[in-house]
């Protein structure tokens, strides 16, 4: 799927004119060096007639070679972290492209006003944190939420070190001290849901049933994982009864070795810091919220980054209701607490336009989860579960708006609810609990 238009919380990512319907990279990966040489083969279909191509790739890595259609193009220029592609001639609408890139470089994130974005170096090893357009920081992409597509992610790295992709493990081959593994993703995945994941990493199942858990972790923090993940398969078994069916064929949990400021957020995985896998439990909360992501924001993903409280507001909520399905506090009394703070907080904030500044503003979660709290007591449990539901399985592997929800919200009850979306969605004062 193509993004309508350019969106405006990230001005200088996203590309009209094409839909990419397959990524298949070639990552190789030195980790000493932070030397990385990748081939992307990018099969997509014209939305319209074409001479020119534009993709998102960062200056930080070189292009070598670029072919279209398996031929030379007339000229690419390569900068301000796009890559542009003049046509030897124009492809028809409906007609399917297939472009080559070969590349290399040093890659490195790109720090805007969200942060920190895209690739990283960890002490040993790399991780990649995309959010909300990094994933241009080490593959050519259309990068935009919208733009989703299936994958394979091969990997080669030094055979000391363990690397991981979305989806599932098709083969490992070891070769002269290096080991390449390639990993197979065909249910649709947003760019910046791609993650590659590389260190000292040990794996082990922690669940076969409902989906298969697997965990990738230091060695040194395995007891702290066995303590502080040990009800994660409970979660899941909740949050597939809450939600519908887990959306993809297996989930992976990594701990880095070193700290991260937050967990990560990939499709199929979920990705915490050492400093979250203390021994304490004290992360359990976190460790929902990156599970309920697979529902909402993987699977259905917010088509502009103005709704992102889809996101954001569904796995704050999920916290609250693993919470009280496991003998914590109850949801009722998590939005009262959460209100009473957001009451003492700024009132500047529209949930369904934060702005970019905003875009990961507490508020959005809090304010998100308390819209969702305010709709479950007004039209009752019955029907708000259902309507999650039926959510996750209409669109599943799409992308949505606040729009999507609303008008599916109003097949669950009777009532009006134009004066909820109203208050809780559109407007800046805190409205009051119901």
């Amino acid at each position: 799927m193509t993004p309508n238009a350019i969106d405006p919380y990230i001005p200088g990512s996203g590309n009209t004119g094409y839909s990419v319907t397959h990524y298949d990279l070639d990552i190789t990966y030195r980790v000493a060096t932070n030397r990385l040489e990748g081939q992307a083969i990018i099969n997509a279909v014209c939305d319209e007639p074409l001479n020119r191509i534009a993709l998102d790739l960062s200056t930080a890595l070189k292009v070598g070679k670029v072919k279209v259609n398996g031929a030379g193009v007339a000229k690419f220029s390569h900068k301000e972290n796009k890559l542009r592609l003049k046509l030897q001639g124009s492809i028809g609408e409906g007609e399917r492209i297939r472009i080559e890139v070969k590349y290399a470089g040093r890659p490195q994130p790109v720090n805007n006003l969200f942060g920190s974005i895209g690739w990283e170096e960890l002490t040993e090893g790399a991780l990649t944190a995309n959010q909300p357009n990094g994933a241009s920081t080490w593959f050519p992409c259309n990068d935009h939420p919208s733009a989703k597509a299936s994958y394979r992610i091969a990997v080669t790295t030094e055979s000391v070190y363990r690397a991981l992709a979305n989806g599932t493990l098709q083969s490992t081959k070891s070769g002269p001290g290096t080991t390449t593994r390639v990993y197979d993703q065909p249910e649709p995945m947003s760019p910046y849901l791609a993650t590659i994941q590389i260190g000292h990493y040990a794996t082990h199942t922690v669940a076969t049933t409902p989906v298969p858990i697997t965990a990738a972790l230091p060695p040194r923090l395995r007891t702290n994982f066995d303590h502080d993940f040990a009800r994660q398969n409970r979660m899941m078994k909740l949050f597939s009864q809450l939600f519908g069916p887990y959306p993809f064929p297996s989930y992976t949990v990594v701990v880095t070795d070193d700290a991260l400021e937050i967990p990560l957020e990939a499709q199929c995985m979920s990705v915490f810091g050492a400093n979250h896998c203390d021994g304490t439990r004290h992360s359990e909360r976190l460790i929902a919220h990156e599970l309920a992501h697979q529902w909402f924001g993987n699977s259905v993903t917010a088509a502009q980054y103005r709704d992102i409280w889809l996101h954001e507001g569904f796995a704050c909520y999920a916290e609250w209701l693993w919470s009280e399905n496991s003998d914590g506090p109850a949801a009722k009394e998590w939005a009262e607490h959460y209100w009473l703070k957001l009451n003492r907080s700024s009132k500047d904030l529209i949930l369904t336009d934060p702005g970019p500044r905003n875009l990961f503003d507490d508020r959005v979660y809090k304010r998100g989860a308390l819209t969702l709290h305010s709709l479950r007591t007004r039209i009752g449990d019955d029907p708000f579960f259902s309507l999650l539901q039926d959510w996750t399985n209409r669109y599943r592997y799409s992308t949505v708006t606040t729009a999507d929800f609303t008008e599916l919200a109003t097949h669950y009850t009777a009532q009006p609810l134009d004066d909820l979306w109203s208050d809780w969605l559109r407007k800046k004062p805190l409205p009051d609990l119901p």
